[in-house]
């Protein structure tokens, strides 16, 4: 990092359909901003990502298993039913709240499945299937539009053991290193740094997630400052299982 940093929220984006060109809006928006700059960080809503590609359920169209029925106590035993789809494997339940394991090895409340800035009662958002790819995708489209290099993470708000609250983390990343190793490097009264790894993306997905909000209608931000240009997967901030205390 270098001097101050920076956190531009991308407003006036509308309501996104499947097949949006989401990354023609985020330019239109950042020009509203001031321009995107070379080494900005673009961080995006899961939830912007999954509308324009089509990862929207309708509840109409579900039916419940016994399985569901039974852990979704007095709940839409249907929104269960989606979350089983969306889990490689339950971690706990206390009806209805559920904390699985989804298909790409996060670990959250519901599979990440969600109801809040969906499409309207009776719809469902779920995570993107590849949200690596999706970041991958959005940072081509930008360089194609704006001839420019920059980082892009697809964030989500998940809740976190030892501690209450949601803060946003980075579920997929394009352009930058999701880690900072710092071991073997020493503190400044020269002690050597055995096991510090700082999770740079789930910060900046946090700095970011303060001028997007929740119910604010912004899907997407500039946090710019940053040197953080590399290469690296959101998969590579998950807890190798072995190393899950919790499990």
């Amino acid at each position: 990092m270098k001097g101050d940093v920076r956190v531009l929220p991308l407003g006036g984006i509308p309501e996104l359909e499947e097949e949006d060109d989401l990354g023609a809006l985020l330019v239109e928006a950042a020009e509203r901003a001031g321009g995107f700059e070379p080494n900005d960080v673009l961080v995006v809503a899961q939830k912007a990502v999954s509308k324009v590609e089509g990862r929207v359920v309708h509840l109409d169209r579900i039916e419940p298993s016994a399985r569901a029925r039974e852990l979704a106590g007095d709940e839409d035993a249907r929104r269960i039913e989606v979350i089983l789809a969306e889990s490689r494997e339950i971690l706990r339940a206390r009806p209805p709240l559920v904390i699985a394991e989804t298909r790409h090895g996060f670990v959250c409340a519901s599979a990440g499945v969600d109801a809040s800035n969906a499409k309207g009662a009776g719809t469902l958002v779920l995570l993107p299937l590849d949200p690596d790819a999706s970041a991958r995708r959005l940072r081509d489209r930008i360089r194609d539009l704006r001839d420019l290099e920059l980082g892009v993470i697809v964030s989500d708000s998940f809740g976190r053991a030892w501690r209450r609250g949601t803060t946003d983390v980075a579920l997929g990343v394009a352009g930058l290193s999701p880690l900072l190793d710092l071991k073997g490097t020493r503190d400044s009264a020269g002690y050597e740094l055995h096991a510090t790894e700082i999770a740079v993306a789930d910060e900046v997905a946090g700095a970011a997630e303060l001028v997007m909000g929740k119910i604010d209608g912004v899907p997407a931000a500039i946090v710019r400052g940053l040197e953080l240009a590399g290469e690296g997967s959101g998969l590579d901030l998950l807890m190798p299982r072995e190393r899950d205390l919790f499990r």
